[in-house]
């Protein structure tokens, strides 16, 4: 362990050269070395590394972007908090974030990933949150018709994290995220992108702000057709569009609810499937939309029609046979 702390030391001393080449090189080996040693991870950033990597993050060299960035993200994983403690960290992170249009592609794919590992400790999701500058960064890179798919999918990931703090959603909102997610889901056919796109709509539906603009997008719509076989979604799709649809109902009331309603019978075949062969979060998500639904709203008569023979059978069978 003594080697490798000297080891360490000794490259990130390197960092300060003033020889490009020294500086190079050092980037190069401490990248190599945080990717295939955990144990020296700590050790980089116990020996100052991240100032200097986070400086580098500016820089014109496209390489010294990308492996500044990927070094940071292996650190990440096991000195989180030494990231957060640096100074202008996010700032940096924000900077390649915000030129995902002239910075390398991996370089803006190793800062999203960093955010997203990040945001997997609870109490720095709303110091995250709060730069509204990495959020709208995060979103135009889904956005643009430009962005790699390898992008994209960092971006929702790192999108997601920040969305689990509650207080952070009603900013993306605010910020736009609404539209490039439906539009993703719409236009996207890679099953990947769309299940990571829904589990970010799941997570911002449960606020205030999500009913009028999923409303603006025809968003219960599209969470609905989601749930239909024929559309071919994924049972993690199916999943997301359940917790949506029941995020959305709990913040937006009896409107959502009936507008979910109004889409006929069939919306009950894809919560059912979810039921049937979702994982057990799914299924108790699944349940809980068909209480919060009741199908008797689905039936306006009051004569013992068909539709009430739909609500007796199928429905009860859903909630009395379901785990």
């Amino acid at each position: 362990m003594e080697v490798k702390h000297r080891t360490a030391k000794s490259l990130v001393g390197k960092l300060g050269s003033v020889s490009e080449l020294t500086r190079t090189e050092a980037l190069c080996e401490l990248r190599l070395i945080s990717k295939h040693d955990p144990d020296a991870r700590p050790l980089i950033a116990d020996a100052g590394a991240i100032p200097y990597l986070s400086e580098t993050l500016y820089s014109s060299s496209p390489d010294a972007q990308e492996n500044a960035a990927a070094t940071l993200l292996n650190l990440s994983i096991n000195a989180k908090e030494a990231l957060m403690s640096t100074r202008g960290l996010l700032d940096a992170l924000s900077h390649v974030l915000r030129h995902h249009g002239s910075a390398p592609d991996a370089a803006v794919q190793s800062a999203a990933a960093t955010l997203h590992s990040l945001l997997i400790v609870d109490s720095y999701r709303p110091i995250i949150g709060a730069k509204r500058d990495i959020i709208y960064a995060l979103i135009d890179i889904v956005k643009s018709p430009k962005s790699p798919p390898r992008s994209i999918k960092d971006a929702l990931k790192a999108l997601f994290g920040a969305a689990l703090y509650a207080l952070n959603r009603s900013t993306m909102i605010q910020l736009g995220i609404v539209p490039p997610l439906f539009g993703l889901i719409l236009k996207d056919g890679r099953v990947g992108l769309v299940e990571d796109a829904t589990a970010v709509v799941a997570q911002i539906a449960g606020c205030e702000e999500s009913e009028e603009a999923f409303r603006k997008v025809s968003g219960v719509g599209v969470l609905v057709d989601l749930l239909d076989a024929v559309t071919g979604s994924s049972i993690r799709i199916k999943e997301n569009s359940v917790s949506a649809l029941l995020n959305l109902a709990r913040c937006g009331g009896e409107g959502v609810v009936e507008d979910v309603r109004r889409m006929g019978l069939g919306v009950f075949d894809g919560i059912n499937d979810v039921v049937e062969k979702g994982s057990a979060k799914g299924k108790n998500k699944a349940v809980a939309l068909l209480n919060l639904l009741d199908a008797r709203g689905l039936s306006g008569s009051s004569d013992g029609s068909n539709e009430n023979s739909f609500r007796d059978s199928r429905f009860d069978y859903l909630l009395h046979h379901s785990s």
